[in-house]
C-alpha cells in the first residue's frame, strides 16, 4: 500500500496531478484545495495518499495533510459517500470546518460540497458523529482571517471535556474555538473554563 508519495509535479489537471517519483509519474486525484496547497509544476511536493480498489478501477487519492486523509477515510466509510463525493467536501471544507460542522451536526455547511443533498449531509454528520475521536484538533481561522495552531493545551483540554461526558467531536470543536480566542498563553484550567461556555452556546 502506497502511503505518501514525493516528488515532482508533471501536470496538474481540474481533479488530479501527475507526481513524477524517480521517472514514475504517479496519476493521483486530489480535492481543489490540496492542487492548491502543494504548488505548481515543476515544484516538488509530498502527497499523503490513499489506494481506491473497485471492481472496475484502482485510483491513488492524494492529500496535502495526514488529517485531510483521515477525514476522507472517514467520510468513505459512510454508506452512499464513494471517493469522488469525499474529495468534493474536502475541496468545499477545510477539515477544521468538518470537524465543526459534525460536532454541531450543521448538514448545511456539508450541503456546499458538489453533490451532496440534505438527506447525505444529514446522514454524514450523524453516522461521523461518534467517529471523530482520533481526529487531531484543526487550526481555526480567527478575526482577519489569522490561522491559530492548536496550543500545547489542547489535547488535555480535548481530553477534560471527555471526561466531563461531551463527545469527542463535541469536545474538539469546543477546545479549537477557545484555543482561537483564547490564543497560546493560556493556561489548561482557563482553556476549559473557556471550551466549555463555547460548547454551551
Amino acid at each position: 500500500m502506497i502511503a505518501k508519495l514525493t516528488g515532482t509535479i508533471d501536470e496538474i489537471g481540474l481533479d488530479n496531478i501527475v507526481l513524477d517519483v524517480q521517472g514514475v509519474g504517479y496519476l493521483v486525484f486530489c480535492s481543489s484545495r490540496t492542487i492548491t496547497a502543494i504548488g505548481g509544476v515543476g515544484d516538488g511536493a509530498t502527497i499523503y495518499t490513499e489506494m481506491q480498489v473497485s471492481e472496475t478501477d484502482m485510483r491513488l487519492m492524494g492529500f496535502a495533510s495526514g488529517s485531510e486523509r483521515d477525514w476522507f477515510r472517514l467520510l468513505i466509510s459512510v454508506q452512499g459517500v464513494g471517493g469522488k463525493v469525499a474529495l468534493a467536501i474536502l475541496s468545499a471544507l477545510e477539515p477544521g470546518e468538518i470537524s465543526r460542522a459534525v460536532a454541531t451536526g450543521d448538514k448545511a455547511m456539508v450541503t456546499r460540497a458538489n453533490g451532496v443533498g440534505p438527506k447525505l449531509a444529514l446522514r454524514i454528520v450523524n453516522e461521523l458523529k461518534d467517529k471523530v475521536g482520533g481526529i487531531v484538533v484543526e487550526p481555526v481561522k480567527g478575526a482577519g482571517g489569522v490561522v491559530h495552531a492548536p496550543s500545547s493545551n489542547s489535547a488535555d483540554a480535548v481530553s477534560a471535556l471527555q471526561n466531563l461526558g461531551f463527545k469527542p467531536a463535541e469536545a474538539s470543536a469546543a477546545v479549537a474555538a477557545a484555543d482561537a480566542e483564547a490564543g497560546d498563553g493560556a493556561t489548561l484550567d482557563a482553556l476549559v473554563r473557556l471550551a466549555l461556555k463555547k460548547a454551551a452556546r
